[in-house]
């Protein structure tokens, strides 16, 4: 398949412009951020703006923010010269440092809504940027959890070992914890559940 998840580190100061270089290069329509500002002294930078800042002839325009219990969709714009395209920025908050969260159903919500956010972009969905700070731990897990979501639909079955040592050869240190990958089989056992109970008898 082509390239679905671009798996990268957070921002800091230093490499805010190179990210939406990227951002505007691969044409993405969606970031997932799975990290707190700082923590732990592993830095991410607010690398959004308030309103409106521009890097290399692109100006990025947030339009709306959405806050919900467990995460915050901002509706940005980007536009260089004639050309414009939208942008949707999932902050995830729900995940707290240097643990696993308490709970499924968060993340689960967060994959369901990227998913469909990425089918309103049609069949040919420019990759959708995943990272938190250093871009292998809970960015595996997300990414993880949307294939074997994905999977689990349509084939019946999920292989997370599979899964797991995939990602880890496309970028090492993917899914970076015994606690981590447990967490994603919790998440994909509820997944599970949910859908037997939407099944027909």
């Amino acid at each position: 398949e082509e390239k679905v998840y671009i798996a990268t580190q957070g921002p800091i100061v230093s490499t805010v412009a190179d990210f939406w270089r990227m951002v505007w290069q691969e044409h993405t329509p969606i970031i997932v951020m799975i990290t707190n500002i700082e923590e732990m002294n592993e830095k991410c930078t607010e690398y959004w703006p308030e309103e409106q800042v521009a890097y290399d002839g692109v100006e990025i325009t947030v339009q709306k923010v959405i806050h919900t219990e467990d995460y915050r969709l901002r509706l940005i714009s980007l536009k260089s010269g004639t050309e414009e395209r939208g942008l949707k920025h999932y902050w995830f908050t729900s995940w707290p440092d240097q643990k696993t969260p308490d709970r499924a159903p968060p993340l689960l919500h967060l994959v369901r809504e990227v998913e469909e956010a990425a089918q309103q972009e049609g069949p040919h969905c420019a990759p959708i940027i995943v990272h938190c700070s250093a871009g292998i731990g809970r960015t595996g897990c997300f990414i993880a959890t949307s294939i074997c979501c994905q999977q689990l639909r349509q084939e019946g079955v999920v292989d997370i070992l599979k899964t797991t040592c995939q990602l880890r050869q496309d970028r090492g240190g993917m899914i970076q914890t015994c606690e981590q990958y447990q967490f994603v089989h919790h998440v994909m056992s509820l997944y599970e559940k949910q859908l037997s109970h939407q099944s027909p008898e």
